[in-house]
């Protein structure tokens, strides 16, 4: 039940401790093996309002297997628009062709600044973070698989044929396993990163929940400090409280070619996709910046950047900062708005390669 509430607040249900509580107290005096109990148990102690009611019933069906509850459900309500009629249109009445009344709410937040965002407009545009799921380029391993056809598997066609007493049924081969790319994330919580850095590692824990063992997050400021065990943790709220406790420089300076530095010093950046969300406002020696960046370019097998100013209209790199590292970057997108992030997670599953 505590993995349900949590797999509920993540689809945007408010399904807190306090509900949890209420939810257990509830199942003690009813039958938990039997769904209808489940079903209507959770929706009168976890649901806080009507709109939380379709988001309960799509996580209740994903998350206990397709169980659906015995009694009837409540029938839908049908809700008709009215619109006006389109200047010029010839002839009216109830025949005419009717009109589109509003774009998609979420579709007019995928396109907005997450900085220029009311609260209720950025709690969705959380809750859409935290059902992102982030595909992944995959690399050609050094292990071998078998398969039909590749490469000549010597030996295990010499033990087939040793099973069959000498004689040789047929031929086996192998190929390479593919195992998922490592990416390593930079996340800048620096003072001039304030309004975009909570959503960064919000899609930071998107990423680590996609490919656990294949994902590495930092926040760089002052210092660097690895946070991927914090962002472990399936409920996003609970990782977002470990992440604020583990980062001790939030909203101070940044020193990205340190930073850097110190990542190429521990090794983790060999071969991985280096993604660093920063506005490049170096505090540090833009000139240690630009070499790093050489270096790193040299030894990560893709170098993005991002950057939530990009998707600013008339914004050009003038930072000192900026111009020291975009010589070394392989690609330079925006990360301001959750169409931003989706286009990031696409370019890290190779759609765009």
């Amino acid at each position: 039940m505590t993995g349900f509430a949590r797999t509920l607040r993540a689809a945007g249900v408010p399904a807190d401790h306090e509900r949890t509580q209420s939810l257990l107290r509830a199942l003690s005096h009813l039958d938990a093996s039997r769904p209808d109990d489940v079903y209507w148990a959770g929706r009168f102690t976890l649901c806080a309002s009507a709109d939380d009611l379709p988001r309960y019933d799509r996580v209740f069906r994903a998350y206990f297997g397709g169980l659906r509850p015995g009694r009837a459900r409540p029938p839908a309500i049908t809700v008709t628009r009215h619109t006006t009629e389109r200047a010029g249109a010839q002839g009216g009445g109830a025949d005419a062709p009717a009109l589109a009344a509003t774009a998609s709410t979420v579709e007019v937040l995928r396109n907005r600044d997450v900085a220029a965002l009311t609260g209720p407009e950025l709690a969705e545009v959380r809750r859409l973070l935290a059902l992102l799921r982030v595909g992944r380029r995959q690399r050609r391993s050094r292990r071998f698989r078998p398969a039909r056809r590749g490469r000549l598997d010597g030996r295990a066609t010499v033990r087939e044929t040793l099973r069959r007493g000498g004689e040789v049924a047929g031929l086996r081969y192998r190929a390479h396993r593919t195992r998922p790319r490592r990416v390593v994330l930079l996340v800048d919580v620096s003072g001039s990163m304030t309004p975009y850095a909570d959503t960064l590692l919000r899609f930071a824990h998107a990423l680590v929940r996609s490919e656990p063992r294949a994902t590495e997050v930092f926040s760089a400021g002052t210092r660097l400090t690895r946070i991927t065990a914090e962002l472990r943790h399936r409920d996003p709220s609970t990782a977002m409280n470990a992440v604020s406790r583990a980062i001790p420089d939030w909203s101070g300076g940044t020193r990205l070619g340190e930073e850097i530095k110190r990542l190429l010093a521990r090794n983790d950046a060999g071969g991985a996709i280096v993604v660093i969300a920063s506005d490049g406002w170096e505090r540090g020696d833009a000139s240690l910046l630009g070499a790093q960046m050489a270096r790193l370019s040299r030894t990560a097998y893709r170098v993005i950047w991002v950057n939530p100013h990009k998707g600013q209209r008339g914004y050009r790199p003038l930072t000192a900062g900026m111009r020291a590292a975009l010589p070394h970057v392989d690609d330079f997108v925006a990360g301001h708005s959750l169409a931003a992030f989706e286009e990031l997670a696409e370019l890290l599953g190779g759609v765009n390669a």
